[in-house]
């Protein structure tokens, strides 16, 4: 993938999002030494692994039913992504920013919530997802 394009790694996150989660498929988007940004953790959680955790929680917190993307924003390798969903009667609108890298691989996934009603929920159902997969 050209770092002029973002639409192989875009076309492959849709994927992901539409095919139910697949933890593999996730994993085969990441690279080796992927950041994501937390709307909830102050810091940078860095690498593959640590990723893809928090990737495939939010995954199954946010991506419902009722989860959809609105609009997107594509500047070469990043795209912005705004999403709605709700959790427990809760509307959540968010933003996804994405990069990628040379290889097409995500590089850099940061999230962006809002209202503080939704952060707080998002935290409290994050927090149950990660724990039952550290388990």
């Amino acid at each position: 993938m050209s770092t002029k394009n973002a639409g192989a790694g875009l076309a492959a996150w849709h994927a992901y999002m539409a095919g139910g989660g697949d933890p593999q498929a996730l994993r085969d988007l990441l690279a080796e030494d992927a950041v994501f940004h937390s709307p909830v953790v102050h810091t940078p959680q860095e690498g593959r692994d640590k990723v893809f955790a928090y990737l495939h929680a939010a995954s199954h917190v946010l991506g419902g039913d009722d989860f959809r993307y609105l609009r997107e924003i594509i500047d070469g390798e990043q795209a912005m992504l705004e999403f709605q969903s709700s959790l427990d009667g809760i509307q959540i609108n968010g933003v996804d920013i994405i990069t990628w890298n040379d290889d097409g691989k995500i590089s850099d996934f940061k999230v962006m919530i809002r209202p503080l009603k939704a952060i707080n929920k998002v935290w409290e159902k994050m927090g149950e997802m990660l724990a039952a997969q550290a388990r």
